[in-house]
């Protein structure tokens, strides 16, 4: 079990990521994509040891989180999934498996669209594929509603940021532009969906921000995809629920 960390330059970002796991597993590594202002740490320690047993796991923090400084550039799906097409690149990989989450996931299902030839098994955690998939209380949030990070959750984004981020002082710029990223127009139709290749795995909590119904629909347009809805599960716990998550995640990744 090795973890190591890096930057490389990628379309004028420097990006961080770590590599977790098997270092001298030659079978695809698994790419773990964290949601809007998340670290990796936030995101996925829950899960990443039992992720990287015995594989190599490559978990970069997109442009803006955690340690990968921001740039003028606008924040856009298509933009966060060519940094991380080029970070593959960069590290040899030709072809991954997926794990994104929220923001994460429409950044892998966006590699898949447009590079399905990098992508071997995609595993998608509360992501919509058109702007209705979400619930109307996240689309025009009044902060009740229990789909909604907590206080507890944006203390932890904001003291996770501040430790580590490049620029601390540009936290609320930055939620700024994670917030116009995830309500952006996104770029992909029904027909994408019925075009993916790649062996899909669709994961919600029951009170998440995407709607079940919406889920439903994209499995039942991605060819021969799979559904889990993990019950008693919000959006901001779905990559905690270790005990109902990695059974099905990793019988999936096999």
């Amino acid at each position: 079990m090795t973890n190591s960390s890096a930057y490389a330059k990628v379309n004028g970002l420097e990006m961080y990521y770590e590599i977790h796991g098997a270092e001298h597993d030659t079978g695809r590594p698994l790419v773990l994509l964290h949601g809007g202002v998340l670290t990796i740490e936030l995101a996925f320690a829950a899960v990443l040891p039992a992720l990287a047993a015995g594989r190599r796991v490559v978990a970069p923090e997109l442009q803006g989180h955690g340690r990968t400084a921001d740039t003028e550039r606008a924040m856009t799906v298509s933009n966060l999934a060519s940094d991380v097409v080029a970070l593959l690149d960069e590290l040899g990989v030709e072809q991954a498996d997926f794990l994104g989450f929220s923001l994460g996931g429409l950044t892998a299902l966006e590699i898949a669209v447009r590079h399905p030839e990098r992508v071997g098994k995609l595993v998608l955690a509360s992501t919509q594929y058109t702007q209705d998939g979400y619930h109307d209380d996240i689309r025009t949030p009044d902060y009740t509603s229990p789909r909604l990070p907590s206080q507890a959750d944006f203390q932890e984004m904001a003291e996770a940021y501040a430790a580590v981020a490049p620029h601390p002082e540009h936290f609320q710029d930055f939620i700024g532009k994670c917030t116009a990223a995830a309500h952006a127009p996104l770029p992909w139709g029904a027909d994408d969906l019925r075009g993916l290749a790649a062996p899909t795995l669709l994961v919600i909590g029951d009170t998440d921000f995407v709607r079940i119904e919406h889920a439903a629909e994209m499995q039942g347009l991605i060819p021969d995809a799979r559904l889990a809805v993990l019950p008693a599960t919000a959006h901001m716990a779905l990559m905690q629920r270790t005990e109902l998550l990695l059974p099905v995640v990793t019988e999936f990744l096999g």
